[in-house]
C-alpha cells in the first residue's frame, strides 16, 4: 500500500501527443479503423518537432541503441584490424568534394566552409605514414534535396587505407567490417532485445538483410545492362545511377545473387566520381570506384585514390577544378612529398541505421535531424 509519494517533476497536463499513441505501428492504426476505438497516431513531424518525448516511446528508443552498436562494432573491428581512429577538421578553407553543396561560414574575415567529408584529411594521414586510419564524425551536405533518404548532416564512417595490389582490398575490408557490424548486432543480447522492439513497429526490416560470405561485386557496365535487359531504356554507362534504378538493381541482383541484399558495383564512370579518384588504367572512361548497395539502395560510397601528383593534378585540370584554395594547396602538397598507393570508403550512419532496420525514413534514424527544411530543435 502506497503511504506517500514525491513528484520529482511535474509536466504539464497536455502534452503535444501521448507516448501510447507514439507506441503504435502503422498496421495497428490500420486495423482499428473500423473498429469502436480506433487508434490515434502522431506524424513525423510532430514527432521530431518534440524529438525528447518521442525518444521515450520504446522503438524510437531501440533505434538509437541499435545506432550506437553500430558505431560500436565499426570501431572494435577497425581497431582488431590495425587502423588507427582520427578525428579530422570541420571548419576548412574550402570545399572537400566537388559537385557536392558545401556551407560556408566567416572566418575571422576569410571564407571557411563546413567538411562535405573527411576525405583529404585521411589521405594526408596516409600520406604521414599512419598507413590505416578511420574516423566517425559529422558531414555537411548544402544540397536542397527533400527525400526520405537525404540529409543536410549526417554521420560518417569513414576508413582509408593503403593497398598492396589492387582497390579490391579496401572492398573486401569494407565488406567485413559491415558483416561483422551486422552479425554482431543480431546477436549481441542488448542489440537484440532493442531490434525485437524496433521490428514489432517497423515491419520493414522485420528480416535481417541476407550477407553472403564473399563479396558480390558487379562492374558497372554489368548493373547498367542488366537494368536495360530488364526494359530500362533510360540507363546509361556512362551517367549516374537514379534513386529508382538503384532500388531496381538491388531487386534485380537479389533474385541473381542468391537473395542476397548487400552487395558492391565498381568501375563507375570517371565523369560522375570526384576529381581524387583513381581513373581505370584500362579504360580511360572508367574509374577505379565502388558503391556498396544495402537493401537495393547506397549505403557508401568509395574508390582508390590518385597518389601519383601529375595525374592528381591532371584530373583536377580536367574538372575544371583550381587548386589555390589553402586546403587544396596542402593536399596536393602531401603527394608531391610521395605517399603509397591507398583506397577507402566513406558509410554513412544515418542510412545504414535507416535500410538495415526497415525505417520509413532517414530522419527516423538521426537524433536530432538537419534537412533543407529543419535546423530545430
Amino acid at each position: 500500500q502506497i503511504e506517500k509519494f514525491f513528484v520529482v517533476a511535474r509536466a504539464p497536463r497536455v502534452l503535444p501527443f501521448l507516448i501510447e499513441d507514439a507506441g503504435h505501428s502503422q498496421a495497428e492504426i490500420e486495423e482499428s479503423k473500423d473498429s469502436e476505438r480506433p487508434l490515434a497516431g502522431v506524424s513525423l513531424e510532430t514527432r521530431l518537432d518534440h524529438r525528447w518525448l518521442d525518444l521515450r516511446t520504446p522503438a524510437t528508443n531501440a533505434i538509437f541503441k541499435i545506432r550506437a552498436s553500430i558505431t560500436k562494432f565499426f570501431r572494435s573491428t577497425l581497431d582488431e584490424r590495425g587502423f588507427t581512429e582520427i578525428q579530422s577538421p570541420k571548419l576548412i578553407a574550402g570545399e572537400s568534394e566537388s559537385g557536392a553543396g558545401v556551407f560556408t561560414t566567416d572566418y575571422f574575415g576569410e571564407v571557411a566552409c563546413l567538411a562535405q567529408s573527411p576525405q583529404l584529411y585521411k589521405q594526408m594521414a596516409i600520406a604521414g605514414d599512419l598507413l590505416k586510419v578511420y574516423e566517425i564524425g559529422p558531414v555537411f551536405r548544402a544540397e536542397n534535396s527533400n527525400t526520405r533518404r537525404h540529409l543536410c548532416e549526417f554521420t560518417g564512417l569513414d576508413f582509408e587505407m593503403v593497398i598492396q595490389q589492387h582497390y579490391e582490398e579496401a572492398i573486401r575490408t569494407g565488406y567485413y567490417v559491415f558483416a561483422q557490424i551486422f552479425s554482431g548486432i543480431e546477436n549481441d543480447p542488448t542489440s537484440k532485445e532493442a531490434l525485437a522492439t524496433i521490428r514489432a513497429i517497423y515491419p520493414n526490416g522485420l528480416e535481417p538483410p541476407v550477407i553472403p560470405d564473399e563479396p558480390i561485386i558487379i562492374h558497372f557496365a554489368h548493373a547498367v545492362q542488366l537494368l536495360q535487359d530488364d526494359g530500362d531504356t533510360t540507363a546509361d554507362q556512362y551517367a549516374d545511377l537514379t534513386t529508382a534504378q538503384e532500388i531496381r538493381l538491388g531487386q534485380l541482383v537479389k533474385k541473381l545473387y542468391n537473395n542476397t541484399d548487400f552487395f558492391v558495383v565498381d568501375q563507375y564512370p570517371a565523369n560522375i566520381r570526384p576529381f581524387y579518384t583513381m581513373p581505370c588504367p584500362h579504360d580511360s572512361k572508367l574509374s577505379n570506384s565502388y558503391d556498396f548497395f544495402l537493401r537495393g539502395q547506397e549505403i557508401c560510397s568509395g574508390a582508390q585514390r590518385c597518389h601519383d601528383p601529375d595525374i592528381l593534378k591532371a584530373q583536377l585540370l580536367a574538372k575544371g577544378i583550381t587548386s589555390e584554395s589553402k586546403s587544396l594547396q596542402a593536399y596536393t602538397s602531401a603527394f608531391d612529398h610521395v605517399a603509397p598507393p591507398h583506397a577507402g570508403c566513406g558509410f554513412g550512419l544515418d542510412r545504414v541505421v535507416f535500410l538495415y532496420l526497415g525505417l520509413d525514413n532517414i530522419r527516423q534514424a538521426s537524433l536530432f535531424p538537419r534537412d533543407p527544411r529543419r535546423c530545430a530543435p
